[in-house]
């Protein structure tokens, strides 16, 4: 099951990221977090495995080396790179089909469900 969730929260990440731009740390850290229960520095490094390729490597090294994270997290973080791949996808349709200013606000919704979830946690 947590395999599955791991996926579904590449998805997400994709959809939302295809959708706003956004990096995937928006998503995938407080999904980690709020409803895996990851502490923060797993749920940190869990997110540069995803975004391993682009930009993460020395990061996930670091956290690596100093004990923060083990190899199951590397194995997550490369499941929310598949979703992500295929979400992005998803996500830049549903956003081709919004007007800039539906866009904008749906963006600013997100924000703040996010941020009042993590101030309340």
């Amino acid at each position: 099951m947590q395999y599955l969730w791991m996926i579904l929260t590449g998805m997400a990440a994709g959809v939302l990221s295809g959708m706003f731009g956004i990096g995937g740390g928006v998503i995938i850290v407080p999904a980690l977090v709020l409803v895996l229960g990851f502490t923060q520095h797993a749920a940190n490094a869990t997110s540069l495995v995803a975004l391993l390729l682009p930009v993460g490597l020395l990061g996930v090294l670091e956290y690596y080396r100093a004990g923060k994270i083990g190899t199951d997290n590397i194995w997550f973080g490369l499941l929310i790179a598949l979703g992500v791949f295929f979400g992005a996808y998803f996500g830049a349709k549903i956003a081709g089909g919004l007007s800039s200013e539906v866009l904008r606000k749906l963006f600013a919704v997100f924000l703040g469900i996010v941020a009042v979830r993590l101030w309340l946690q």
